[in-house]
């Protein structure tokens, strides 16, 4: 699995399709999503795909506050309800709040394939499988992706992009949870301004 820690990652942020499809779906570490079918939240494969983040891939990491999960590039093929399959790179980004700031505590991303099961109206992840890593990762990445390759490496290699992205997704969970948070803050960076709009 492909798991990059926020340290070593400064300047990484997030890729900017698929964004609002999360949006409103993100949660505080541990706390359970809403039920599908609420007015608050309508249940998507986005939906199965955060909660996998959160619980699943959050496991490895040390405890934080937050964890805001959140998908880009995704390329989804729903032809069955059994096996929609899910093309993206996947990421998870743990927090600590200080005062107005939020100081990044961990985080790493997970591209590859969803295979998600829709069940009347809900969704769940029932599989992942992974970009490899290392000398591994150009011929498993073809392999996932097939005619979408070019366009996934195109936004992978995007960092402008993926920082907008990465503060419209912490912006979304901010207003979403009440937090008074004004920054993000990466280790041994200056914080950046959270955008209110």
């Amino acid at each position: 699995m492909r798991t990059i820690r926020i340290i070593a990652l400064a300047v990484v942020s997030l890729f900017t399709m698929a964004i609002a499809s999360s949006c409103g779906q993100r949660q505080a570490k541990n706390e359970a999503p809403e039920e599908a079918g609420t007015e608050a939240t309508v249940e998507t494969v986005y939906t199965a795909i955060d909660r996998y983040l959160t619980g699943t891939i959050g496991e490895g990491y040390d405890a934080a506050e937050y964890s805001i999960p959140f998908h880009s590039f995704a390329a989804v093929d729903e032809s069955d309800p059994e096996d929609i399959q899910v093309i993206g790179t996947f990421w998870l980004l743990n927090y600590n709040l200080s005062g107005d700031t939020l100081n990044t505590a961990s985080g790493g991303a997970y591209p590859g394939k969803m295979h998600v099961r829709k069940s009347g109206e809900s969704y769940e992840v029932t599989s992942f499988e992974p970009v490899a890593d290392g000398s591994g990762f150009t011929s498993s990445a073809k392999a996932i992706f097939g005619d979408k390759y070019d366009e996934f490496m195109s936004a992978y290699s995007d960092d402008k992009a993926r920082e907008a992205a990465r503060l419209k997704a912490v912006a979304e969970f901010v207003k979403a949870n009440g937090l008074g948070a004004k920054f993000i803050q990466d280790f041994g960076w200056p914080a950046v301004e959270i955008p209110t709009e």
